[in-house]
């Protein structure tokens, strides 16, 4: 064993073996396990190595164990059958050895996770790759707190039928759901699945980050008044794509000329616009030309093609007005006071808005300045 014995002496072997303390031999494991990591072994050398480690993973002292699990925690210089039998030790010693070693493979780890209890399915869970067959595994058999664990591991990888046993098991878990709504990616399924499971924080975190249908994103609203439409548009013009979500809405009939008075009046400039281009049929870049015209009669023009009454004309031409006026500031609650802002200089323009329309826009404004108010009062408790 050349290659190994020129890092280490035979004293150090015999130490290792028949050291008086456990100090001393988990000390000479340390220095046995960097040198058989970091050393090029012939086959031979190799043997020889691995009949060490066997020797020391035997070791009554668990101080032994554990300074061979830490220092070979990520080699793969570590035989299989030692890191298997380490994985079945104390605590101490296992739990390095499950959550990084790469020697283990997908059968290995279906065992650990099958007998090894909640804290070693937690140690798999963490690892830094897991393949779809152990996670199914880890949804099957683990507790809450595991499969939260897993779910938050964005290395893990998830089936989309593993996915919807999450829900099914933990549809109550706020930790799990949290660790779904928070991965990279999910599929549609899941999605549009956890959107009805969760809080508002995490809705909006979902409806912000990953893809819904036109359809699903439409079942959120039905039944609602288009109020509620457009505090949907406030979250899905995040994220979704404004072109498919407006000829959506145009082919369920909901695309009226109110939603857009008021979409307009928030300022959410970019689903008038595409909302304008849907209903004229005419390219978006063409019906931005015409909305944002200096002139008298780009946005008239636009909005008799797209069929919107002409008594609201004066209406749009206020809102696209006031929005050329505004600008944000940078500051806090930034998009709040724009969209007060832009509904106060909107309602107090000279055009004709219905009175439903007013009240709602009037309602709307109340509801951000009171949100406002209760984080100012929160900040200033809080200080």
């Amino acid at each position: 064993m050349a290659t190994t014995r020129a890092a280490l002496t035979d004293s150090d072997i015999r130490m290792l073996v028949k050291g008086a303390t456990p100090d001393e031999r988990a000390l000479a494991a340390h220095k046995l396990c960097r040198s058989i990591d970091r050393g090029a072994l012939s086959d031979e050398d190799r043997q020889v190595a691995h009949e060490i480690l066997r020797v020391m993973a035997a070791d009554a002292a668990e101080l032994v164990r554990r300074a061979m699990a830490v220092t070979l925690k990520n080699s793969t210089a570590l035989p299989p059958d030692v890191a298997n039998r380490l994985a079945r030790d104390v605590e101490s010693v296992s739990l390095p050895i499950i959550s990084f070693s790469p020697v283990f493979t997908d059968t290995d780890l279906a065992e650990i996770v099958r007998v090894g209890g909640s804290v070693r399915q937690k140690a798999v869970a963490k690892r830094p790759k897991l393949s779809s067959r152990i996670t199914t595994l880890l949804v099957e058999q683990g507790d809450e707190d595991v499969v939260a664990t897993a779910c938050a591991n964005d290395n893990a990888r998830f089936s989309e039928v593993a996915l919807q046993k999450v829900l099914d098991r933990f549809a109550k878990s706020e930790s799990v759901l949290q660790a779904v709504a928070y991965r990279t990616a999910l599929p549609l399924s899941v999605s549009e699945r956890l959107i009805d499971m969760v809080g508002e924080q995490l809705r909006d975190h979902i409806l912000a980050s990953h893809a819904l249908s036109a359809e699903r994103t439409m079942e959120l609203i039905l039944g609602a008044k288009e109020r509620a439409t457009i505090d949907l548009v406030d979250q899905a013009g995040r994220a979704a794509d404004p072109k498919a979500f407006v000829a959506h809405l145009s082919k369920v009939g909901r695309l009226s000329p109110s939603l857009l008075l008021r979409a307009l009046a928030h300022g959410h400039m970019t689903f008038f616009e595409w909302a304008v281009a849907e209903l004229a049929g005419i390219p978006h870049h063409r019906t931005w030309l015409m909305i944002h015209d200096a002139g008298p009669l780009g946005l008239k023009a636009i909005c008799e093609r797209a069929g919107l009454p002409p008594r609201l004309y004066s209406a749009f031409r206020a809102g696209v007005d006031a929005f050329h006026g505004l600008e944000f500031d940078g500051g806090a609650h930034d998009r709040e006071r724009f969209q007060e802002n832009m509904i106060q200089r909107f309602l107090t323009s000279s055009h004709t808005v219905s009175r439903e329309d007013s009240e709602y826009l009037m309602e709307r404004m109340d509801r951000s300045s009171g949100r406002r108010r209760s984080d100012r009062a929160r900040d200033q408790g809080a200080a």
